[in-house]
């Protein structure tokens, strides 16, 4: 279950950590070490013989981010309720940029990537994803009253406005597809600098998960910003469903399909909502048995 001792601190404070941190027991690795040669399908006894498991996050709230000196959010609760039922009770973190988490995971800097991360095509050929972990739609942060009346990207390249994104997000390859001009998509490598953009002027909207901004509106109630309706983007007449999983190396199949069997135990018998419900996750998060990794690959 997620920590008893997670609380609400200021967003600045929490993306600011960085490095080798522990969830849920002491630190046994150092920061940017790395773990050893993997992808050849012994990961999991390895991991199962020493007890621990390292992790890389990427400080988005509520997915996965830095507490202090503890790693908390979704992804990180849930991936250790999951290595716990598979007999590992150590796991470790390191906290990375977004767009820097695969190439990380596939240069063996850490063994899983649990960050939220949604599942897309172009991120299926450097990596295997989990059985889909959640679904939520995008929305956009914006001046209070939203007086451009923006709801979808089309809105925003219509009215030639700039958006704020995190670089290497699915909003960003959104906004792209959408045709919005690459100088008015600004990317920043984490949420308070999003956020900062936001209450400088410098993009009039922030595209996110609505469950990410509507953390970051909770943690600056005072900010004369709102948090549009959910919407689900369509490119190309498709729709672009956020659907997030957990992040493994390709040939480490025994450790996927052992992940995956103990997550779908936790979606199945109610467990997951328990862990995940202090982050803003609600039954409308759990996927759809339509909406699949497979389905989500193939694009």
């Amino acid at each position: 279950m997620a920590s008893d001792n997670w609380t609400r601190r200021d967003l600045f404070k929490r993306g600011a950590a960085l490095g080798a941190v522990a969830l849920g027991g002491p630190a046994l690795l150092a920061a940017c070490s790395e773990v050893p040669e993997s992808g050849d399908g012994n990961t999991l006894q390895r991991v199962q013989d020493a007890g621990t498991i390292k992790v890389g996050i990427a400080g988005e709230v509520p997915y996965g981010f830095t507490e202090g000196d503890k790693v908390t959010g979704e992804a990180p609760e849930v991936a250790k309720a999951v290595f716990k039922a598979m007999g590992i009770d150590n796991v470790d973190a390191d906290q990375v940029e977004f767009g820097q988490l695969i190439q990380g995971l596939n240069a063996n800097q850490y063994d899983m990537v649990a960050a939220g991360m949604a599942i897309i095509p172009d991120r299926c050929e450097n990596a295997a994803f989990s059985v889909v972990d959640y679904v939520t739609p995008t929305a956009f942060m914006v001046p209070t009253g939203n007086p451009q009346q923006v709801t979808t990207f089309e809105d925003v390249k219509a009215k030639k406005l700039k958006v704020a994104v995190l670089s290497g997000t699915i909003e960003q390859s959104v906004a792209k597809a959408t045709g919005i001009p690459e100088g008015d998509i600004q990317p920043y490598d984490g949420q308070a600098e999003l956020f900062q953009a936001l209450q400088d002027g410098r993009a009039y909207c922030g595209a996110l998960t609505d469950i990410s901004l509507k953390q970051l509106k909770k943690d600056n109630p005072d900010a004369q910003l709102e948090v549009t309706d959910g919407f689900v983007p369509v490119i190309d007449g498709e729709e672009q469903i956020q659907a997030g999983g957990f992040v493994f190396r390709k040939g480490d199949t025994e450790l996927l399909d052992r992940f995956n069997q103990e997550l779908t135990k936790l979606h199945d018998s109610g467990e997951w909502l328990k862990i995940v419900e202090p982050f803003g996750f609600t039954e409308d998060n759990l996927p759809p048995d339509d909406v699949t990794t497979e389905d989500l690959c193939a694009g």
